[in-house]
């Protein structure tokens, strides 16, 4: 079993999840914040350490027709960022509407209370990782 994290990727803060490739599952871990995109980067590294997943999802920020958006370039910049820091192998995943479903299944399990951005951004993580397991089996 191979644990997994995936990125939602912003330039203030970054939502982190973490999943199994055998089961398929996610969880959100936490969200860490960011300047300009640029992260703590040893408290990524701190958690790599900790958790010692063997793949890295990076959500891709398109638009809705598939182009790419003023953020795109960033998010792939970050995940070349994490490769080359860190020599784990990086996955790029479509995240369209992934903080708007994010922020439904927050609403629905926990009411307007639980759409604190750091959620947000952990939940929308979740979304992505389920989102590219769908897309790999």
């Amino acid at each position: 079993m191979s644990c997994i994290f995936a990125f939602d990727f912003g330039t203030k803060s970054i939502g982190i999840a973490v999943g199994q490739d055998v089961t398929q599952s996610a969880s959100p871990l936490t969200c860490i914040r960011a300047q300009d995109g640029i992260p703590n980067w040893a408290e990524i590294e701190k958690l790599l350490q900790e958790w010692k997943p063997k793949l890295l999802v990076i959500g891709l920020p398109l638009n809705m027709d598939g182009s790419d958006q003023q953020v795109t370039q960033q998010a792939k910049k970050f995940a070349n960022r994490l490769h080359g820091r860190f020599g784990l192998p990086i996955a790029l995943q479509d995240e369209r509407l992934s903080t708007a479903d994010a922020k439904s299944r927050l609403y629905e399990s926990g009411g307007y209370s639980s759409l604190q951005k750091e959620q947000i951004d952990a939940m929308a993580a979740v979304i992505i990782l389920e989102s590219y397991f769908a897309n790999s089996a």
